[in-house]
C-alpha cells in the first residue's frame, strides 16, 4: 500500500515539474472529492492517497509558484454546483492546500467540466501561461462535456492547458476524459494502478536525449572525499519511550534548526521506514501519526548514521463500528474520534487511529442509531474494540393492491416513532426515496409513511436490533390516465360531497395529459379547456391494483 501512495506521488510530483516548474505560471489543482474516493484500492481509501500525495507533493513545489486549490462534491451530496475555489492562486499555498484537502468531506457528484470551467475562467486575468490539474476517479454526472470544454478553452485564445489524472478509471473511462486534456494541448496520465501509472509517467515526461556535447577538458582530479555513510538520518517513532512502533502512517519531516525552526525550510520528508541523507548540520525531526505529533533536535555529520527515537506520548486505538453484536463492520457507519487538541470524522466503518494520551472519545453514527464511549488513554496503549451502534435495519416498500404491483416512482417515505405526544404529532426519525429504502434504526415501534403522489399511507412496525424488518405498505390505490386533447389543466375531486354539498379536491394537473396514483374510490375528473369551450365533468372509478386510462373531449 505504501508502495502505490509512492508512486501516486511520484506521478502527480513529476506532472508538478513538467507543469508547474516549467512551464506554468499559475496553477490551479482540482481534486474529485465525491463519494467515491470512499472506494479502496489494496485496502486504503482513494481520498487518503490522494490526501498524502499533495501532501508529498506540495512540499516539494519551490515557494514562489502560485499555486491554487479548488474541489467538487464536498459539501453537498446531490448538488451539481458544489465546486469551490478554495485556496486562491498564490505563493506559499502548500500547508493551505494541505490542510483544505485533509478537511474536506468526499461525498458529492462529480461536475468536473463545469469545475475545469470556472478553474480556467479564474486563471484569466492574466496574460501568462496558466495550468489546470484535475484529479479524478470518476466520470463527469452532472451533464457537462468535458471534450467540447477543452475545445472552448482552446479557441478562447487563452494561454490555458488542461492535464487530467484518471486515478482508479479503467482505460474505456479514461478515453472518456482525456480529450479534455488533448483539446487544450495538456496530458491525460492514467493512475489505475502503480504499473500503469510508471508506463504513463514514462510515455508523458520523458523526452528525446539531447546531442552530446563535446568531450571538455579533463578536470584536475578532485582533492579526496571524507568517506560518508549512505543515510546518515534514520528516524523511528514509537508510542512511548521503550514502547512499540504505531502500526499507522508516521509522516517525518526535516527541518534546518535556524532561527525559523519548523516554520522554514523543509530539506526533506517522507513515511514510515524512511532513511534521510542530508549535509550534516543541525536540524529538527517532526514525525506525526493520527493526531500525535513530536518533533526533535539533532545534529547529523556526513560520515555518521544517527538513530533518532522519536515519543509520540500516544496511544494507538483500532475501531470497528458493527450495527450488532457479531455483525459484519458496516461501510456506512461514521466514526468521529475527539481527542485531546483534535477531532477526526472522516472514517467509515472501521479506523486505525493514533491519539495524544488523555481523554478520548469515540461516536459512531449509523442511520438514526448512534453509540459512543468514553477512554481515558495512556502512553504505549494500545486498544481494539467493535463499538456496536445498536440497530436494526428496515426495507420498505409499497404496493398498489395486496400481493399486486410494487410503487417504482415518485415514492417518498418518513420514519416516525410510535408513540404520539400531547398534541397528538409524532416525531419523525428520519425519511427517504425510492423503492427498497433501507433505514437502519434504533430497537422500538415505529410509523412508517409513505407518499406516492396523491396517496398517502402509514403502517405500524417494530425494529430488532441485528434483525432485517421487511415493512411492505399496501396503497390500496390504482393509476389514473387521462388524455384530453386541447385541455388546459385537470382537477380531481372525491365524487361524495359533504354536507355542505361540497366535494374535496384531491389534486390537480396542468396539460393536456395526466397520469396521478389514487387511492381506491370514486371521483370526478373536471376538464378546464379553453376559454371558447366550457369544462367538462367526468366521473370515474379507481380499483385497487388497476389502471384506469380515460379521454375526454
Amino acid at each position: 500500500m505504501a508502495g502505490l501512495a509512492r508512486s501516486v506521488a511520484a506521478a502527480i510530483l513529476l506532472l508538478s515539474m513538467t507543469t508547474f516548474g516549467f512551464a506554468a505560471n499559475k496553477v490551479i489543482i482540482i481534486l474529485d472529492a465525491s463519494g467515491s474516493m470512499w472506494a479502496q484500492i489494496d485496502g486504503k481509501p482513494k481520498l487518503e492517497i490522494a490526501r498524502e500525495s499533495l501532501r508529498t507533493v506540495l512540499q516539494s513545489v519551490p515557494g514562489d509558484d502560485e499555486i491554487g486549490f479548488m474541489a467538487y462534491g464536498h459539501r453537498e451530496k446531490g448538488s451539481c454546483d458544489d465546486i469551490q475555489l478554495i485556496v486562491p492562486p498564490q505563493a506559499g499555498s502548500a500547508s493551505a492546500i494541505s490542510a483544505a484537502a485533509d478537511s474536506l468531506k468526499f461525498l458529492g457528484k462529480t461536475p468536473l467540466t463545469a469545475a475545469v470551467k470556472q478553474a480556467a475562467e479564474a486563471l484569466k486575468y492574466t496574460e501568462d501561461k496558466a495550468t489546470v490539474v484535475l484529479i479524478t476517479d470518476g466520470l463527469e454526472t452532472c451533464g457537462g462535456d468535458p471534450c467540447a470544454l477543452g475545445k472552448e478553452l482552446k479557441a478562447s485564445g487563452v494561454d490555458i492547458t488542461a492535464d487530467v489524472v484518471g486515478f482508479g478509471l479503467t482505460a474505456d473511462e479514461g478515453k472518456q476524459i482525456s480529450c479534455l486534456a488533448e483539446n487544450t494541448g495538456g496530458k491525460y496520465i492514467q493512475a489505475s494502478d502503480e504499473k500503469a501509472l510508471q508506463a504513463a509517467l514514462v510515455e508523458t515526461v520523458a523526452a528525446p536525449a539531447p546531442a552530446p556535447a563535446p568531450a571538455p577538458e579533463p578536470a584536475p582530479a578532485p582533492a579526496p572525499k571524507a568517506a560518508e555513510v549512505d543515510y546518515n538520518l534514520i528516524p523511528q517513532a514509537f508510542l512511548k519511550e521503550g514502547g512499540e512502533a504505531p502500526k499507522s502512517d508516521v509522516y517525518y519531516e526535516v527541518f534546518k534548526d535556524d532561527a525559523k525552526g519548523v516554520g522554514g525550510d523543509n530539506v526533506n520528508y517522507g513515511y514510515s521506514g524512511i532513511k534521510f541523507h542530508v549535509p550534516a548540520g543541525n536540524y529538527i525531526v517532526v514525525a506525526s501519526s493520527g493526531g500525535a505529533k513530536v518533533e526533535q533536535k539533532v545534529s547529523l555529520t556526513a560520515d555518521k548514521a544517527t538513530e533518532l527515537s522519536l515519543n509520540l506520548n500516544a496511544a494507538e486505538i483500532s475501531i470497528h463500528a458493527r450495527p450488532a453484536p457479531g455483525a459484519e463492520v458496516d461501510r456506512n457507519a461514521q466514526i468521529s474520534i475527539a481527542y485531546p487538541g483534535g477531532t477526526s470524522d472522516a472514517n467509515y466503518g472501521e479506523v486505525k487511529f493514533v491519539v495524544p494520551v488523555g481523554e478520548t472519545k469515540i461516536t459512531v453514527k449509523l442511520g438514526a442509531g448512534e453509540a459512543s464511549e468514553t477512554m481515558q488513554l495512556v502512553a504505549g496503549q494500545i486498544v481494539d474494540k467493535d463499538i456496536i451502534v445498536g440497530v436494526g435495519k428496515a426495507k420498505a416498500n409499497a404496493f398498489y393492491a395486496q400481493g399486486g404491483e410494487k410503487a417504482e416512482t415518485d415514492v417518498s417515505w418518513k420514519v416516525y416513532k410510535a408513540a404520539k405526544k400531547l398534541d397528538g404529532s409524532r416525531d419523525q426519525v428520519t425519511y427517504a426515496y425510492g423503492a427498497d429504502s433501507q433505514f437502519d434504526l434504533p430497537p422500538g415501534d415505529y410509523v412508517m409513511g409513505v407518499d406516492v403522489q396523491a396517496v398517502s399511507t402509514e403502517q405500524p412496525f417494530s425494529v430488532t436490533v441485528g434483525q432485517m424488518t421487511d415493512v411492505n405498505v399496501t396503497l390500496n390505490a390504482g393509476v389514473l390516465a387521462v388524455d384530453a386533447p386541447g385541455a388546459e389543466g385537470f382537477k380531481i375531486y372525491e365524487a361524495k360531497k359533504n354536507i355542505q354539498g361540497e366535494r374535496m379536491q384531491v389534486t390537480y394537473g396542468y396539460g393536456d395529459k395526466m397520469q396521478t396514483t389514487l387511492a381506491a374510490g370514486d371521483y370526478v375528473l373536471v376538464t378546464n379547456f379553453t376559454t371558447d369551450k366550457a369544462d367538462k365533468e367526468t366521473p370515474f372509478t379507481i380499483k385497487a391494483g388497476e389502471r384506469n386510462e380515460l379521454k375526454v373531449e
